[in-house]
């Protein structure tokens, strides 16, 4: 007899009622029960359990939606129909209270637990998933679902989630199934499975750690932590067998949403269905570096009041060779816009004063919160509980944050739950630590590392959204880019399934700051932060990257995982002179293109520009320094070396 494996508990949550109705001869209960999602043998299945005892409601109370008070149960309260998002969003912030009271029913005859055992029996329910055709959420003051059947000769009774819980319900359920909102009704979910084999194989890939959704929520985690078991598996699903032909562009756009929630790939942008048509670039000119412009430097580029002098050329000598550190917490200021470049230095003083009042005003609403006052409030706990576990391991190997009770850590930490009071509406999401850290090194204050940072998440601020709609469209234009520049190389990821260039992923959601060393990061990022030589240069960086590695990827032949894992080891292997040297090189030679597609101008910005100053404009507001670096300056540290 072949052995019985016991089901896989995927998702559970307990105090779920049902409540009969007065045609069940039972309107005086509620039946309390545990609400499963089981892996079953390769079948998911949702499973209502009842518990031991029913409630009866007469002596329960709740919190009413319209009042902070404590009001008696409705019993048959109006049904209203609220737009779905709205519905999800108010019981996040209103949960309701447990139950003050519960009294069990009594029994009489002796006949308790036999009566009992029936009603369980008779309320409890499991369903595959793939038999659900449609999930109704609607709202008493609570949320409650209703589970339709494709046997619609079959009816489930609604399930009431009095203490939250039905939005992590449906969240893992879509980790089986695609839900999208119906046309026709704003609160009914239509649910729809992908083929049985592809759903199970994700689901294995991903185990407990829940990966699918912690990538939605936390894309940096997920990113550096599962991205590329994720990727690896969606290779594999798509490319089907070997005596299958490669599936058609529709068919893979239609599977990698189903495998990725929230993927929305619009055909007529995404790689391999734009045509372009193939441009001569011409040769790429060859392109020297800069020394780093030193204290001298910026000193005789200031006024007697401190205001700057010539701001194009500064902003130029800076893209062409970086800063010395000891003008990086001054000169990082003015490129963030923190420091306006015509203040004197007075003025800046003034600022920092006013900027500092603000910061601790901010700062004093998440400290005066009292325990009891967060015990209430989950977005407040859960930014909490991610700053304190992403602060606790960012930059450790770093002298600035080694070590325990280390006063860097708990500035990155004030700074981020500050930064939630500033912006509440994003928080904190996984990655923002990774990006303020350098920032708090530099400047060595918390309120001006604050109010870069703030700079910073300006720009990059859609890469942190829920929709994370800056990712995909910088995924698409990195790829139009690619395209232009080598469509022979651009054509071998089409033809391994990597021309949505998903293994750039870490790159663009935080500015490469686990490809480079730390010291490295600093240059890269001054560089990128002039806004030269055009729009989004850091895409050509990237392209910079792979341009590096496009030999070894073509010649080794390497495949779709092969080529995710050469990119994830490049990390702490490149050489930042070298691919800004690049980088600026391929802008050239675009920028020289006579016969240049739209698509590509719109996205440098060419078509728009200002002229940069050439090399020959300099003068000697700012002295020229060619040559490749090596020296104490070059990223501030003497004897430091990019490698």
């Amino acid at each position: 007899m072949a052995a019985e494996f016991a089901p896989k508990v995927i998702f559970e949550h307990d105090g779920v009622f049902i409540h009969p109705s007065a045609e069940d001869g039972e309107q005086d209960l509620l039946i309390s029960g545990s609400l499963r999602i089981l892996d079953k043998d390769a079948e998911m299945v949702v499973e209502f359990r009842p518990l031991e005892d029913a409630v009866d409601p007469s002596n329960m109370l709740c919190a009413g939606k319209d009042s902070s008070s404590v009001v008696e149960w409705a019993q048959s309260p109006q049904e209203r129909t609220q737009p779905l998002e709205s519905q999800q969003s108010y019981e996040t912030e209103w949960d309701m209270v447990n139950a003050v009271s519960f009294r069990k029913k009594p029994c009489t005859n002796g006949e308790g637990s036999l009566n009992h055992s029936h009603e369980r029996s008779r309320w409890a329910f499991s369903v595959s998933i793939s038999d659900l055709r449609s999930i109704t959420v609607k709202d008493e003051g609570w949320t409650f679902l209703i589970l339709q059947l494709k046997d619609s000769s079959i009816s489930l009774p609604p399930l009431h989630f009095h203490q939250g819980g039905s939005r992590e319900f449906l969240d893992n359920l879509r980790r089986f199934a695609l839900l999208t909102e119906s046309a026709d009704d704003g609160s009914c979910l239509l649910v729809s499975t992908p083929n049985k084999a592809l759903s199970q194989s994700f689901e294995n890939l991903l185990d407990d750690t829940g990966a699918l959704n912690k990538f939605k929520r936390d894309p940096y985690v997920a990113t550096l932590d599962s991205f590329s078991k994720v990727t690896n598996f969606i290779y594999d699903a798509l490319r089907g067998t070997e005596e299958q032909q490669q599936r058609p562009p529709e068919e893979m756009v239609e599977l990698l949403g189903e495998v990725i929630p929230g993927l929305e790939i619009n055909q007529q942008e995404e790689p391999g269905f734009e045509v372009i048509t193939r441009t001569d670039l011409g040769q790429r000119p060859q392109v020297t570096r800069w020394e780093p412009l030193t204290a001298e430097d910026w000193t005789n580029q200031l006024d007697a009041e401190g205001r700057v002098l010539d701001v194009a050329h500064v902003k130029h000598a800076v893209f062409k060779g970086g800063l010395c550190h000891a003008i990086r917490k001054e000169v990082w200021k003015c490129l963030l816009g923190y420091s306006p470049w015509s203040s004197t230095l007075e003025g800046r003083k003034l600022l920092q004063r006013t900027k500092t009042d603000e910061y601790f005003r901010m700062k004093l609403q998440w400290k005066s919160v009292s325990e009891e006052q967060e015990r209430r409030n989950s977005r407040l706990r859960d930014y909490r509980s991610l700053i304190e576990k992403d602060v606790n391991r960012t930059d450790r190997t770093n002298r600035f944050y080694e070590g325990i009770d280390n006063p860097g850590l708990a500035l990155l930490h004030d700074i981020l739950m500050t930064y939630c009071m500033y912006d509440f509406d994003l928080g904190y999401v996984q990655g923002m630590s990774d990006l303020l850290s350098p920032i708090l090194y530099v400047m060595e204050n918390e309120v001006d590392a604050f109010w870069c940072f703030v700079s910073v998440m300006d720009q990059m601020h859609q890469n942190f959204e829920e929709q994370m709609q800056g990712m995909k469209t910088q995924l698409l234009q990195l790829s139009t880019l690619l395209r232009l520049l080598d469509s022979t190389f651009w054509n071998y990821l089409e033809a391994q399934e990597s021309g949505y260039l998903y293994f750039c992923f870490r790159w663009l959601l935080i500015r490469f700051k686990r490809e480079f060393s730390f010291q490295d990061v600093l240059r890269l990022w001054e560089v990128l932060w002039t806004g030269l030589p055009c729009q989004n240069f850091h895409l050509l960086v990237c392209c910079a990257i792979l341009d590096s590695e496009k030999q070894k990827i073509m010649e080794e032949n390497f495949g779709f995982n092969e080529i995710l894992k050469h990119i994830n080891e490049l990390s702490m292997k490149l050489d930042i002179e070298e691919i800004l040297q690049k980088a600026e090189g391929i802008f050239l030679q675009i920028k020289s293109c006579k016969d240049l597609p739209h698509s590509v101008s719109t996205i440098l910005g060419l078509h728009e520009r200002c002229r940069e100053p050439d090399s020959s404009e300099s003068g000697s507001a700012v002295e020229q320094r060619p040559g490749h670096r090596r020296d104490a300056c070059s990223n501030g540290h003497s004897g430091h070396s990019s490698q």
